[in-house]
This record gives structure tokens, C-alpha cells and sequence, in this order.
């Protein structure tokens, strides 16, 4: 060992023996009490509270219905034609006045067109004024930005190269109307290399005016499906396909004519999801093809 280290020295424990006091059971119940006091709420101050903390759930207040007129809910269909405040027309349901107007397109189906009123199957500020449109009268509806195609949103303005353009096969010229990575835009200049493309919709900022005319509120549940058949398989008479309904399932006969067809399967998803928003009842939609020899 060496002189410069010292021995570890010893470290005693000693025991300390801490007196150890047994209260009796009786005595800690009773300091218990005395020390945390309780007070009893009686069964109908406990509900007022409760009810004092759980805020209403307000129910939505719904519309009376007007009698000989368009109401929320109601499948109609309608003839419209739609013009911006200049008097161009957009949108139109006659294909004479489509062609008439330069805006007639083959792979649409014209004619009046199946609407369920407040379900979104219009421009919202359209959709908000059919209630109280009665039938077969001509209703000019007049609809601000905001509700038709939205207000113009300076963001959506891009200078874009024009090289960048030329390698897409694009040739830009202003006031084109054209698809630039899959978004509908409009050139609204071109100069210096670069050009200004336009995303807003064409109409956006613009005040619009509708002119309608309710042709039918559709009240007979089978025309009801036909119609939402009609608009989903677009081009294919309703009347080639037979329909069954029992309490809790709806059968949907195909005809054999679309076995093969485009776009089959999204349509029957489509309308399968139609029919089970449009009647409640159904839990069950089931489609047929049936091949005969």
C-alpha cells in the first residue's frame, strides 16, 4: 500500500428505531371524515346542473312546403338557358339554341334536365332560388359572383415561358381557351418570352342570369329511378332498363346492348349511390345482366 494513500475508514450504521404509533382503524375513519368534508346534492339539483353545462343542439328549422310550387327535395325537371350580364349564353339545355350560339357539343345530351332541388346538381345560387318557382313559367333568376362561378382571384394569374408552352405543343395566342396540365385557362397576353395564363374560370367576377322553366315535379316513385337512370347511363333510353323494388332492395336489369360499354361500372356506382341517398328504404341496390343464347 502506498504511504501517500490512507486507509478507507469505516463507515458505521447505526439503527435508528422510530417509534411507530398503531392508530385504530375507528380513529383514522373518524379524522377522515372530519378533515374532507362531503356534502350530498339532492337528485334534482345534480339534473339542473347537467343541464345548465350541456349546451342545445339546435335543430335545423324546416321550410314549409309551398303548395303548386317547386320545394327542396322535389326531383323536377327543368329547361334553362344561362347568360353572362353581357347577354353571351354559356350554358343551354335546347340544342338549337346550343348550335345557334357556337357552344353545342356532341358528347352531351340536350333536353330539360334532371335537377333534386338543393342537391348541388346546379350552380349553388341557382340551386338557393328554385324553391317557389312554380311550373311551367318562364323565371328569369338573376345569381351574383359568389354564388355562380366565384369571384376573380389575382393568385390564378401566372407568367408562364413561352418555350415551356412550345414544348407542351401548345401555341399560345390571346384569348385562347385551352388545357395546361389538365387545368382549363385562358392566354390573356403574349410578349417577351414569357405569356399571362388565366385560371379563373371565364366567368369568374361576373353577375349571371338564368332563364328557367320547371317542365315537372316528378311525384311517381318509379319515374323518380328512371330519371336517375337517365342521368347517370346519358345517351341509353330509361325504358330499356327494368327495375324491381321490394321493401329493402332494388334490382336494376341491364340491357344487353351496354354489357361492353364505356364507363359502365363508374356508371352503376354512380347510380347505386343514388338511389341509396335518394331512398332511404332501399339497403340494397343489385344489378342483372342476363345473356341469353
Amino acid at each position: 500500500m502506498s504511504e501517500d494513500k490512507k486507509p478507507t475508514e469505516e463507515i458505521k450504521q447505526e439503527k435508528v428505531e422510530v417509534p411507530v404509533t398503531e392508530a385504530k382503524s375507528d380513529e383514522v375513519k373518524a379524522e377522515v371524515q372530519a378533515e374532507i368534508p362531503v356534502t350530498e346534492a339532492k337528485p334534482d339539483e345534480f339534473m339542473a346542473e347537467v343541464k345548465a353545462e350541456t349546451p342545445e343542439i339546435e335543430k335545423p328549422i324546416e321550410e314549409p312546403r309551398i303548395e303548386g310550387a317547386v320545394n327542396k327535395g322535389d326531383f323536377i325537371l327543368m329547361e334553362m338557358t344561362g347568360k353572362a350580364e353581357t347577354g353571351e349564353v354559356f350554358d343551354a339545355t335546347s340544342e338549337d339554341l346550343a348550335k345557334e350560339k357556337g357552344i353545342h357539343r356532341e358528347d352531351r345530351v340536350y333536353g330539360a334536365r334532371l335537377v333534386v332541388v338543393g342537391e348541388g346538381m346546379v350552380l349553388k345560387g341557382l340551386d338557393n332560388r328554385l324553391r317557389g318557382v312554380k311550373p311551367n313559367e318562364t323565371t328569369n333568376i338573376e345569381i351574383l359572383a359568389g354564388e355562380a362561378f366565384g369571384e376573380r382571384d389575382a393568385s390564378l394569374m401566372q407568367l408562364i415561358p413561352f418555350r415551356l408552352l412550345r414544348s407542351k405543343g401548345i401555341n399560345p395566342v390571346p384569348g385562347a381557351e385551352l388545357e395546361i396540365d389538365g387545368r382549363q385557362a385562358i392566354i390573356r397576353s403574349v410578349g417577351a418570352g414569357r405569356v399571362q395564363v388565366d385560371y379563373n374560370h371565364p366567368l369568374a367576377g361576373r353577375k349571371v342570369i338564368y332563364e328557367i322553366k320547371v317542365n315537372e315535379i316528378i311525384e311517381d316513385e318509379n319515374a323518380k329511378i328512371k330519371a336517375l337512370i337517365s342521368r347517370r347511363f346519358v345517351g341509353i333510353e330509361a325504358e330499356k332498363f327494368k327495375t324491381k323494388k321490394t321493401a329493402k332492395k332494388l334490382v336494376v336489369d341491364i340491357p344487353d346492348e351496354i354489357f361492353f360499354g364505356e364507363n359502365i361500372q363508374v356508371a352503376k356506382r354512380g347510380l347505386a349511390m343514388d338511389l341509396l341517398k335518394y331512398f332511404p328504404e332501399v339497403e340494397e341496390v343489385e344489378f342483372k345482366e342476363v345473356v341469353k343464347r
